[in-house]
């Protein structure tokens, strides 16, 4: 089985299991676990921000930091791919009562012109009021795509002259950080919060990391709390997130590598009709015959998501080897 449906399906390494296992712990909700309180400190040091604290998911980050960002009936501006409106099951009005004002970016990135048009006047009573400004590094629906650091630094500009919140949906800014070579510290003096995922392309089972500056982070075990999200012996996984930043950070770039590739076999096919550009982990093509695509693939026990209209999408991970590389080049030629 070769299963490419995203890098979430990875299972934890020998050596991180082996880590988990060894973990010291403690109760975490009494901010006791020693491993949860090293991760914490450690994502906070690499970005060069104020406090860090572990959630479960990267869903539930990214909803606090929108909740410590905001007052009900305000809005937030993000691109129509974001993750936060369209894969966190409607939490942004949900939990906490916002509403998003949607731009229509380039490969699910905007730009600070942008973010400044789509800004509700402050004395103008009957928009809600723009509070927060959330962006996507790098871009799940968008194909991995990358932003330039001086776009981001741009758009913090703008949030600066406006008083808006500046939140990044670093679910895979590991990636993004590989594939460019920008400076991690950087993103620490432009955003207010980062959120940052394990469980994707770091291969391990569960976590992510919120980290920003000290006013809003101080919010951030409340509303942690409230969500439902306070552990206790979660050092076991935290080991699983210090393991991958000590051992899964460089070879991403092996599954960017093979993703170029994938792309590059693909292009070649005359059954497909389009290949989206790739920087990163992330695929995403269009065929003539999604039907028959699917059905190919599942007859070869590929597992690929389908985005639907003819949308297809590959992503690489640890868990797929230079074997399994082969295979599917091997796979996607002989259709």
């Amino acid at each position: 089985m070769i299963d490419l449906r995203s890098d979430t399906v990875t299972k934890p390494t020998k050596g991180m299991l082996k880590a988990m296992f060894s973990a010291e712990v403690g109760d975490d909700v009494y901010k006791e676990d020693p491993t949860v309180n090293e991760l914490e400190a450690r994502v906070a040091d690499f970005f060069g921000t104020d406090e860090a604290l572990f959630f479960p998911t990267g869903s539930m980050a990214n909803q606090a930091a929108i909740k410590m960002h905001t007052q009900p009936g305000e809005q937030l501006i993000c691109d129509k791919y974001a993750h936060v409106y369209n894969y966190e099951g409607g939490g942004v009005s949900f939990n906490s009562g916002v509403s998003c004002k949607l731009l229509d970016g380039n490969r699910g990135m905007i730009t600070a012109a942008q973010v400044e048009a789509a800004i509700n006047p402050h004395d103008f009573y009957h928009s809600p009021l723009t509070s927060l400004v959330c962006v996507e590094n790098t871009t799940n629906k968008g194909g991995g795509a990358c932003y330039a650091i001086e776009d981001l630094k741009e758009i913090h500009a703008v949030c600066k002259k406006h008083g808006l919140g500046y939140h990044l949906d670093g679910a895979r800014l590991w990636n993004a950080l590989v594939a460019t070579g920008q400076d991690p510290k950087e993103y620490g003096r432009m955003f207010d919060t980062i959120s940052v995922c394990f469980s994707k392309g770091m291969g391990a089972p569960l976590g992510t990391v919120l980290t920003g500056k000290k006013e809003l982070m101080d919010k951030a075990m409340r509303v942690r709390k409230v969500l439902g999200g306070g552990m206790r012996q979660v050092g076991y996984v935290a080991a699983a997130a210090l393991y991958a930043l000590d051992h899964h950070i460089e070879r991403l770039q092996d599954d960017h590598q093979r993703a170029i590739e994938l792309a590059e076999v693909l292009a070649g096919c005359s059954w497909v009709e389009k290949v989206e550009p790739v920087e990163t982990n992330i695929v995403i093509f269009e065929v003539k015959d999604e039907a028959a695509v699917m059905e190919y693939m599942e007859s070869n026990q590929v597992i690929i998501s389908n985005m639907g209209q003819g949308k297809l999408r590959l992503v690489t991970h640890l868990d797929y080897d230079e074997g399994l590389h082969r295979q599917m080049n091997k796979i996607l030629r002989s259709f």
